[in-house]
Parts: structure tokens; C-alpha cells; sequence
């Protein structure tokens, strides 16, 4: 591969002229500079960024640190933000962490040689992403917190409104007759996870409803988590009509749950997942789901830290993007039998496929 040095000799220029033409440091006299330009090209030269970072503080890095490239709705988040950065000259780097916090601490400190202008993060279990970027902002790198927060965050931040769209989701089911609903949340310690339960909770208090403790279970944001508290809430008396699934990797465990117990989705019970992925318009039935846009996650993340990088000093940005609830095949009003039995008067929900 060729180097500077290669450069200079074949231009017939010093090291410095072909310094300067690069970092444009300098006015080079364009007899040179094209000289430069043409031995660049015949060799495919490419410059070192970390050197070129090293020099000036700065790469065209960007990194990204997800919590779990197996779930289907980051890949998403990733590609809406590697096309903002790749359009503005920006390269990313992508971490994963299995949602483990010492991972995240081990690539963080990785990252850290690598001068990066911006780092996303979507933070782990227990992650105290405030303390450890502190080192990042001081050195001038822009620091964006998206899809959940983690505790004392005061930086820029993109998420969605997701007490907003579980409540859409939860009155709907209410309107179309439902009284026993319950919700399968992920991890509470999570800010998404927490303010979708908060949804729910609220849309059942405008009805004059309540959810027992038993129908109100909190897990991991997958399949398996999913399958095995709708495994418990299938056996409760009185059993759900409904499922609020907070997620919908959720939702797919909630649905292989209830084929396995011998129940009908949505004759005998109704089902709304949380995402909107693609794949639930592959299922049996089709996936009700309050939807959000990783693609715009992602995209909006990158921006906000392109934005932070030319204005360093203004305020902190909280982006909150909206959610649709899109209604498919797995919502129906509750059996006969089980709105004979409701204790609570129906009450009418307000026109729930909108934007929140």
C-alpha cells in the first residue's frame, strides 16, 4: 500500500507539500497540488484517519453501541444511522453489548483510542452511561443517548413516546369491549420499559379499570421471556382477555404461548405488541402493534451529534419522535362469555389509529 513518502517521490514534491495538499494546512500552488492529486489517484492512496485524528483531535468516526444485534429491530436503528453518517462523510463503528454493563464499559474504554467525533448509545442493563462518557464530551465528542435512558442523563437524547403509544394501544382494546388486560413489560429499570407500563396503568385508570398484580409481568425484551409469562397469565382465573406485549419479540412468545395452551388468537384472546416490525405481518394472525421507526432512530441519533459538533455549547436536545398504533388481525372484542362476566360498565375510547 502506498504511503506518503510514495506520494512525494512520484509527485516530485517534499513530504510536506503532500501534507499540506492533504490536511489542507496550507495553500499549495495547483501545478503541485494537481502533481499530488494525480499520484494519489494512480496509486489509490488512502490516508490514515487515526493518524489524521491523532493530529487534529479529531477522526470521521462515528461510533455505536447497541445492547443486541440479534433482535430484529435494531439492525434498523443501525441502518438509518450509518446512511446520515456515510452522507456526510462520516464512518461508523458498531459495538455490541448483549446487554451485559461490563461489556459496554469494555468498549467504551476501546473506543476512547480511537478519537471518534460522536458515539450513540442505546445503553445496557444498568448502564451508568452518565458517568462513563464523561471522558468523551471533555474531549469534544458528541455524546447521543437513544431508545432508553439510563439514570441521571442530562445529554442529548433520542427516544419515542412510549407512554403515549401503550396508552393508545390499551384504550383501543378497552373501546372494543375488553375489561381483563394485562401487560408482559420488559426490564422496569429501563426507561421505555417504565413508561409503556405507565401507558397501560393510565388507560385502564380514564376506563375506571384496574389490573390485578398477577396480570401485570415483567421480563427480558425476547421470545422466551415473552412465551413464558403469557404461559402464566393463560392459567390465571379469570384468564386475560387481552395482552399488552411491550415489545414484539414479546409478542411472538406470547403467541406460540397461546397456541401451545390450545386458545385461539384473537377469538379467545387479543394481542398487541410494541415495535411494528416487519416480520408481524408475517404471523398467524397478522400482529397488532404500536408502531415506531428504527430507521428514524437511528437517522435522528446521528444528526442530533452532527448538530452537537457545530454548536458545542447550546443546550441539551430531547428528541421524542412519534408512535402509530397499526391495527391488523390479532385484536378482536373479548369472547361472549367474558363480557357477561365484566364487573365495569363499557366505556367508549376515543379514535385510537392516529399518530402519538
Amino acid at each position: 500500500m502506498a504511503n506518503m513518502k510514495e506520494i512525494a517521490r512520484l509527485a516530485g514534491v517534499s513530504l510536506g507539500t503532500v501534507s499540506h495538499v492533504l490536511n489542507g494546512t496550507v495553500k499549495v500552488r495547483e501545478p503541485l497540488r494537481k502533481r499530488v492529486l494525480d499520484a494519489i489517484e494512480s496509486t489509490g492512496y488512502q490516508p490514515s484517519q487515526l493518524a489524521r485524528g491523532l493530529r487534529k483531535d479529531k477522526t470521521n468516526i462515528l461510533a455505536m453501541i447497541i445492547p443486541d444485534i440479534l433482535n430484529p429491530f435494531f439492525p434498523g436503528v443501525v441502518r438509518g444511522a450509518e446512511d446520515v453518517a456515510f452522507a456526510n462523510g462520516y464512518r461508523l463503528v458498531l459495538c455490541n453489548t448483549d446487554n451485559d454493563h461490563e461489556k459496554e464499559v469494555a468498549h467504551l474504554k476501546a473506543l476512547q483510542s480511537y478519537l471518534p467525533s460522536g458515539l450513540i448509545v442505546i445503553p445496557s442493563d444498568f448502564s451508568e452511561l452518565a458517568a462513563e462518557t464523561d471522558s468523551f464530551r471533555k474531549a469534544g465528542c458528541a455524546v447521543v443517548c437513544i431508545d432508553r435512558l439510563p439514570r441521571n442523563w442530562e445529554g442529548d437524547s433520542v427516544t419515542v413516546n412510549n407512554a403515549g403509544g401503550s396508552f393508545h394501544a390499551t384504550a383501543y382494546l378497552i373501546s372494543l369491549g375488553h375489561r381483563n388486560l394485562a401487560a408482559i413489560t420488559g426490564p422496569l429499570h429501563l426507561t421505555n420499559s417504565h413508561e409503556r407500563l405507565k401507558g397501560f396503568k393510565r388507560a385502564l385508570r380514564q376506563a375506571g379499570l384496574e389490573a390485578p398484580p398477577g396480570y401485570l409481568q415483567e421480563t427480558t425484551f425476547d421470545r422466551a421471556g415473552g412465551y413464558g409469562k403469557t404461559k402464566i397469565l393463560l392459567r390465571m382465573v379469570p384468564r386475560p382477555t387481552a395482552i399488552l406485549a411491550c415489545n414484539d419479540m414479546i409478542a411472538l412468545g406470547a403467541l406460540l404461548a397461546i397456541r401451545e395452551e390450545g386458545l385461539r388468537c384473537p377469538e379467545d384472546i387479543s394481542l398487541v405488541g410494541f415495535d411494528g416490525l416487519d416480520l408481524t405481518e408475517m404471523t398467524t394472525p397478522q400482529l397488532t402493534s404500536v408502531y415506531q421507526s428504527p430507521y428514524q432512530l437511528g437517522a435522528a441519533a446521528v444528526q442530533l451529534a452532527l448538530d452537537r459538533l457545530a454548536q458545542k455549547t447550546s443546550p441539551a436536545r430531547r428528541i421524542v419522535l412519534k408512535t402509530e398504533l397499526r391495527i391488523r388481525e390479532s385484536v378482536a372484542p373479548p369472547p361472549k362469555a367474558a363480557q357477561l362476566s365484566a364487573r365495569m360498565p363499557a366505556r367508549r375510547g376515543r379514535e385510537l389509529v392516529s399518530s402519538v
